[in-house]
């Protein structure tokens, strides 16, 4: 169930590029962010899949961080926009993420 609920994931992103023409996420990616943590901020320690929409659009419309951070929020962002959140709730609940 986990390996096909993270294949639609995979699927929608790798089907959706960012404005440079690169492909936002892979297979590994997406298992990462699923455990990602905000580092920083009033959302420190969060689980970036779970900051609220309208923070990661503040992001998406100010810049996002440099780095790994920056593409992680990117992922998280075409996803919250989306709707595609759900995805993550198999992966969570094998990992007892909250």
């Amino acid at each position: 169930m986990i390996v096909k609920e993270c294949s639609a994931a995979y699927y929608f992103i790798m089907n959706n590029k960012d404005d440079s023409g690169i492909l936002l996420a892979g297979r590994e990616e997406l298992l990462k962010l699923a455990q990602y943590r905000m580092p920083f901020g009033k959302y420190r320690d969060r689980l970036l899949i779970d900051l609220p929409e309208p923070y990661v659009v503040w992001f998406a419309n100010k810049g996002f961080p440099e780095g790994e951070l920056g593409r992680m929020m990117r992922i998280v962002h075409e996803i919250k926009i989306n709707g595609l959140e759900y995805l993550f709730e198999p992966l969570r609940q094998n990992h007892n993420l909250q």
